[in-house]
Order: C-alpha cells, then sequence, then structure tokens
C-alpha cells in the first residue's frame, strides 16, 4: 500500500511540469516555472529511483536532494513579484492573497528537502511520503493545472 501511494505521489509530481502547454512570457512566471520545474526534475530523480524504475545512484540522490533544498528555498523570492497576467501561468492570485500560508507550505518543502534520507532506496522512499506530501499540500491551493 505503501509503495502504491508512492507511486501515485511520484507519478503526480513528476507529471507537474510535463502539463504545461506552453511556456509563460512574463519575466515573474518565467522565472517561478523553472524554479517549479527543476523540483519537478529533481522529485522525478528521487521518484525513479524509489519506484525502482532507475538503479540506485549515490550521486544522482544527492545531487537531487540539494536541488531541492536550493530551489525550495528559492520560492519565496520567485513568487515575491506576481506581475502581468500571464495566461501560461500555473501560479493562482490566491498566492499574493495568501502570501503567509503560501510561505509556510514552501517552508514545509524547504524542510522536508532538507531532512530527506538519500542514503538507499528504501530510505529514499521513505522520504517521499513527506516530499510529495508538501508539493502536494501547496499546489492543492495554489496551482490550476493546465490541461
Amino acid at each position: 500500500m505503501k509503495f502504491a501511494r508512492l507511486a501515485i505521489v511520484a507519478a503526480l509530481i513528476g507529471a507537474g511540469g510535463a502539463a504545461v502547454q506552453a511556456d509563460p512570457t512574463d519575466p515573474n512566471a518565467i522565472l517561478r516555472a523553472n524554479v517549479m520545474k527543476d523540483i519537478g526534475g529533481a522529485m522525478k530523480v528521487l521518484g525513479d529511483i524509489a519506484g525502482g524504475k532507475t538503479a540506485y545512484d549515490a550521486a544522482a540522490a544527492e545531487a537531487a536532494k540539494a536541488k531541492l533544498v536550493a530551489d525550495a528555498a528559492a520560492i519565496p523570492e520567485a513568487f515575491k513579484t506576481e506581475g502581468a497576467a500571464d495566461p501560461e501561468s500555473e501560479a493562482k492570485p490566491e498566492i499574493w492573497t495568501g502570501w503567509d500560508d503560501f510561505l509556510k507550505k514552501a517552508g514545509a518543502l524547504e524542510a522536508a528537502a532538507g531532512a530527506a534520507d538519500v542514503g538507499s532506496v528504501g530510505a529514499i522512499k521513505a522520504s517521499m511520503g513527506a516530499l510529495g506530501g508538501a508539493c502536494k499540500d501547496c499546489h492543492t491551493t495554489y496551482r490550476t493545472m493546465k490541461m
């Protein structure tokens, strides 16, 4: 059951970057999209290892964790300025009207990324729930899924 839940979370996170139909044009939206794509890429690396799609690679796992930590820390700066309305942006306006809650959720991702143990496949599997949960918690409230 845990593995099935892990696989679903990893698939949702990995699909997040692929769901974009076109690229944003507003510089603020571009910055946000790039940070989120980087997070999605790092989550995919860890999710693929946890799900057995790729063999465990300590260096790749550590690099993905470091990327997650850095990008999670960059979220407040990347989202600081709403900018012009961009039809390709997935960021909901609720980010800026609920800024304190958004920062709290971004901080939860940063904490989960920092606490993630990537020392083995089992450790990554155990860490994916907290990582995926932090992503889902924020995306549920603050992201518009483009189809």
